[in-house]
């Protein structure tokens, strides 16, 4: 099946994506089939082949949602915007029973733990005894 997606191109921070036309089981920056525009997501510039893209959406070429939105914001398509799909947080992932927590008792004060910290003794410094302080002089001398 082909599906009309973005691929993204550009330096890092500064996304440019071109809209291309690919078999679906392709990884997007991989071999595509021809290419039909490109968007630039900081100057919300796009840049489409707009008799190439009615072809292929006649041909039965299906659209990424966030592409659909793009098509339909510029009135390339009469269709409303899809709600895109993004991807799960780690949280939202949790089963609901782990987000449950035990109820917190409101207006109720904290009682105060006290701890008790030991000070252990200092290690007294360890002097070298005399005879090898006499021994070191006498080899530098």
């Amino acid at each position: 099946m082909l599906t009309i997606r973005f691929a993204r191109v550009g330096k890092v921070n500064k996304a440019q994506y071109k809209v291309v036309l690919q078999e679906k089981t392709v990884a997007p920056g991989g071999r595509h089939v021809e290419i039909l525009g490109s968007y630039d997501p900081h100057s919300k510039q796009a840049v489409l082949k707009d008799e190439r893209i009615k072809y292929w959406i006649e041909k039965g070429a299906q659209l990424s949602d966030t592409v659909h939105n793009l098509f339909a914001s510029k009135g390339l398509i009469a269709e409303k915007k899809r709600p895109v799909k993004m991807p799960k947080k780690v949280e939202e992932a949790k089963p609901e029973e782990a987000k449950t927590e035990a109820p917190v008792a409101e207006n109720k004060p904290v009682e105060e733990v006290k701890l008790e910290t030991k000070v252990e003794a200092p290690v007294a410094e360890v002097k070298p005894e005399e005879p090898e302080a006499e021994e070191v002089k006498k080899r530098r001398s």
